[in-house]
């Protein structure tokens, strides 16, 4: 599982022109599943997630994570975080977990972030042709892999 982090002071996704998730201060979560990946991984993942320190304390050291600042997240499914250009100059997917078992896994994620932190968890729409909109604070992107 792979994710791709951005602490947000905003962040929206549309589809087909309709807004289907949006947030203020907090995290922008591309999610991406691997071949290899099963639910096992999915509670390290979120674990992580909700405790990265990557909010300024008040002498503007990240100290503080998304609980802390009271922050939601906005999770958005991601397959291209699997994409390979080893070779050529087109991506292959081939490290890609199959999409019936990566909206599988993907909802299973949002369930188990959404008990964590009811009212706090916003999504794109599996699958879709999302427009992912964002105000990147800092700016402060992570990449993460269990």
């Amino acid at each position: 599982m792979r994710c791709v982090v951005q602490r947000v002071s905003s962040a929206s996704v549309h589809v087909d022109g309709l807004e289907v998730g949006s947030i203020d201060q907090g995290l922008l979560v591309f999610v991406g599943f691997g071949q290899e990946d099963d639910e096992t991984i999915l509670e390290p993942m979120l674990n992580k997630l909700l405790k990265l320190r990557i909010f300024a304390d008040e002498e503007g050291k990240m100290k503080h994570n998304v609980v802390d600042v009271n922050g939601k997240m906005l999770l958005v499914s991601q397959f291209t975080l699997y994409g390979s250009l080893k070779k050529g100059h087109r991506p292959s997917f081939t490290e890609a977990c199959p999409p019936e078992e990566a909206q599988r896994l993907y909802d299973a994620f949002l369930v188990k972030a959404e008990t964590a932190c009811p009212g706090k968890i916003h999504s794109g729409i599996f699958g879709a042709d999302m427009k992912v909109s964002l105000v990147n604070d800092g700016p402060v992107t992570l990449s993460l892999e269990l």
